[in-house]
């Protein structure tokens, strides 16, 4: 039985079809709210949650003691977070402080909120520490329960790269199977898409674990094919930088199809980041893309693209 069922009466029957469940238009919450709360920590979740977001996007890595920490860089990255001991971190000794080599406890003192992000100059500076993914969804979920009363996906971004293999990350497949392991005990698979740009891991996914959604980050400027044929199958979603799209590009993916052994084969869904310009949301809006990843919820729900039916299964 799962966890969060026995703390949680929010939860669905998990469908037995773990691709049944698709939002009309699908506005993720980029690491929350980056633009508004300090990036991957709760209070961004529950803000993005507040202004109706469809699907929390969030990232992880892994620590020493094998948990899987909500954080975008597998280190502490200088131009957020603090030592211990409220110091600054430098760009050239952010690497030390490699988190596959800390602790879970260990990682809980540094203060990633207090200094905010030069990039984002409408965040909330806070003293907060990088959450465990557990912690997100019980906070999540619970707030669900009690506020915005609908359920969200979760989109969940394994942050793995080459080079990084053993050591800043385990190799693709423990890290897959310890967010999978993780994520079953908290979810149900139908409301949950795992992303990565790196190609190991959402092949690993496809082989065993089927039932998960995947998404395709892409950033490279190969055509749609050439990446596809790379990852060699289709997968749920194509997730490209947004300046990459235009509308022929946008028809092209949207006539991918899912494997003919499906049971309910449908079209791949095309959902691009991070669109954080009321412009360009309109613009994506209007090539027909099936949703996007935001650092600014609050701007798309200004133009009501995340309004939905509880339950919707359309």
């Amino acid at each position: 039985m799962k966890f969060l069922f026995l703390l949680l009466t929010v939860m669905v029957p998990q469908s037995i079809d773990a691709q049944i469940y698709l939002p009309k238009f699908d506005v993720q919450g980029h690491r929350g709210a980056r633009g508004l709360k300090p990036e991957n920590t709760i209070p961004a979740f529950l803000t993005a949650l507040d202004y109706g977001v469809t699907t929390l996007e969030l990232d992880v890595v892994i620590t020493k003691d094998k948990k899987v920490l909500v954080s975008h860089e597998p280190w502490m990255f200088s131009g957020i977070c603090l030592t211990p001991d409220g110091n600054t971190i430098s760009e050239k000794d952010e690497k030390r402080y490699n988190i596959y080599e800390l602790t879970y406890e260990e990682v809980k003192k540094f203060d990633c909120g207090s200094i905010g992000n030069a990039r984002f100059p409408e965040q909330e500076k806070m003293k907060i520490s990088k959450p465990l993914l557990s912690d997100v969804i019980v906070a999540a979920e619970t707030h669900i329960k009690s506020y915005t009363r609908y359920e969200v996906d979760y989109n969940i971004e394994i942050k793995s790269e080459k080079e990084l293999y053993g050591k800043f990350q385990p190799h693709p497949e423990e890290f897959s199977d310890l967010v999978f392991n993780l994520i079953d005990q908290y979810l149900p698979l139908d409301r949950v898409v795992i992303q990565s740009f790196d190609f190991k891991v959402l092949q690993y996914f496809h082989e065993k674990y089927p039932q998960v959604r995947l998404a395709a980050l892409v950033e490279n400027e190969k055509s749609a094919e050439a990446n596809l044929k790379e990852l060699g199958f289709i997968p749920s979603i194509y997730s490209p930088y947004f300046k990459l799209l235009d509308n022929n590009t946008v028809k092209e993916l949207k006539t991918k199809v899912v494997s003919s052994d499906e049971k309910k084969p449908r079209k791949m869904r095309v959902i691009p980041w991070t669109v954080n310009e009321e412009k360009d949301m309109l613009a994506l809006k209007g090539m027909g893309v099936d949703g996007f990843i935001t650092d600014y919820p609050n701007r798309a729900a200004k133009y009501k693209l995340t309004l939905r039916i509880p339950n919707d299964k359309n």
